[in-house]
């Protein structure tokens, strides 16, 4: 600043003031007793908001503190831990604060800092999406209620049967082809819910026919409580995607976009060294 500009600032401050922080004369220009308790105060908030700024920046470089977290049900109950235990693996001091939501939500204002979702129609196109893995549908129902209903061995069978379906889906109909013609059979006849982990303990109770992400019930079936329908026929549409989402590529923190790195590699290629390093 020049003379004159700093010369009209200290004028300004000591108006504000109503108090002479300078004492002045043709030769010689010096702090009065309030200029100088003013100027004490004015380093000493200088140095705490270097001091601040300091950690600002120390801990967006370092890798630890909380990850807030938005998942579906469907991967929280499947993926989810497994990739957050190898990570913690790497990075122990890093922490996770997990919310299963099974509406639409925004990371924004849900103040997440990254969000796993395998709908895809995703509400907020601002969003950053990586995808992770394909996810492959399947069509179960309990042994006791094909035992009472009988086991479909067409898709047009399934209008006489209690279907199970997920109420946020993409389409309120369920579609199958045989490479020469399409079946698409309404959905919902017996119960729609936002959760595939209710459409799940639902069919385990008998209640109807569901389709579902093949891992959420994969040990189901292994283990006889649900058996796979219609095996035949191949569910049009039927592979989504899990993908991770984030709000933005810039301004990131270590640990955000580390963990961000981390995932996706992790499916990837699983366990590459060069993401495993911790940042310094």
């Amino acid at each position: 600043m020049s003379a004159a500009a700093t010369t009209r600032s200290v004028m300004t401050l000591e108006a504000h003031l109503n108090l002479r922080l300078l004492n002045r004369s043709t030769r010689h220009v010096s702090l009065t007793d309030e200029g100088q308790l003013y100027l004490d105060g004015c380093r000493e908030i200088i140095d705490q908001l270097d001091a601040m700024e300091s950690s600002l920046v120390r801990s967006t470089r370092e890798l630890n503190g909380t990850l807030r977290v938005s998942t579906s049900s469907s991967f929280a109950m499947t993926g989810l831990c497994s990739l957050l235990a190898a990570y913690r693996g790497f990075c122990p001091r890093v922490s996770f604060d997990i919310t299963t939501n099974d509406e639409p939500v925004s990371l924004i204002e849900g103040g997440f800092d990254v969000g796993f979702s395998d709908d895809p129609n995703m509400p907020d196109s601002a969003l950053i999406s990586r995808q992770l893995k394909p996810v492959k549908q399947m069509v179960v129902a309990s042994p006791r209620y094909l035992q009472k209903h009988g086991a479909p061995s067409s898709p047009r069978d399934l209008a006489s049967h209690h279907l199970l379906t997920i109420s946020n889906g993409p389409s309120k109909s369920w579609k199958f082809t045989d490479g020469s013609e399409t079946y698409r059979i309404p959905a919902g006849s017996a119960l729609q819910a936002s959760s595939c982990a209710t459409i799940r303990c639902a069919a385990l109770a008998d209640m109807g026919v569901a389709m579902l992400p093949t891992p959420l019930v994969e040990e189901d079936v292994a283990e006889g409580s649900l058996v796979p329908v219609l095996n035949q026929f191949e569910i049009a549409d039927g592979m989504r995607q899990v993908s991770i989402l984030y709000t933005s590529r810039n301004y990131l923190s270590a640990r955000v976009r580390h963990f961000i790195d981390f995932s996706v590699n992790h499916y990837r290629a699983p366990y590459a060294r060069s993401l495993m390093r911790v940042v310094a």
